[in-house]
């Protein structure tokens, strides 16, 4: 009879393969990934039939934090601007803090073993953020433009601010809030909030 599976080893390889991936790249052996879990080789893949869907598991859980990240508590009262400000600072402070988890995601989300289904479960974590840029870009430059171009060039503001404040962490704050007026004069046009 097989042994039953622990949730807290399951969640002890995925947090391995985070770390192991971030300082390794994807390459990196699932023997290394065991050992920084405390678990064998042989567990591991008690828990993920294959390598690749530890990836494509590991792709979806970050990708669904960061999501939850970006959104929790977003106050339904606001505004677009106010709720996109809000979103921004929440994803930034996510990633500042997590540098592992951004450095594998990173990895991950140009992995050739990233299935179709996993690229879907990611983009459910990020409907919300996606109902937000949608509403915020409604009467803006790119409201006729596909989302996925709008959600491209936000991403390209986004991480290219979080590498400024990965490296200058005393700027933070300030890079934060140029990086916010880029991305909302990409949505909307202007610094000034749309009228809603």
């Amino acid at each position: 009879m097989p042994r039953p599976r622990s949730e807290d080893r399951r969640n002890a390889i995925l947090q391995a393969a985070t770390r192991v991936i971030a300082s390794q790249g994807l390459g990196a052996a699932t023997a290394a990934i065991a050992k920084e879990a405390y678990v064998s080789n042989g567990s591991l893949f008690t828990y993920f039939d294959t390598k690749v869907e530890l990836l494509n598991e590991l792709y979806v859980a970050l990708k669904t934090e960061m999501g939850a990240a970006a959104t929790a508590d977003l106050r339904a009262g606001d505004g677009p601007r106010e709720q996109v400000r809000q979103m921004w600072t929440q994803w930034w402070r996510w990633a500042t803090a997590n540098p592992d988890k951004r450095r594998a995601l990173a990895q991950l989300q140009v992995a050739d073993d990233i299935t179709a289904d996993s690229h879907r479960a990611a983009s459910q974590a990020f409907s919300s953020i996606a109902d937000l840029l949608e509403r915020s870009r409604a009467h803006g430059p790119m409201q006729d433009v596909p989302l996925g171009f709008v959600l491209t060039l936000v991403n390209a503001i986004a991480e290219a601010t979080i590498d400024e404040m990965i490296r200058e962490p005393a700027e933070a704050e300030a890079r934060g809030s140029v990086a916010f007026d880029a991305i909302w004069r990409v949505l909307a046009g202007s610094s000034a909030a749309p009228a809603v």
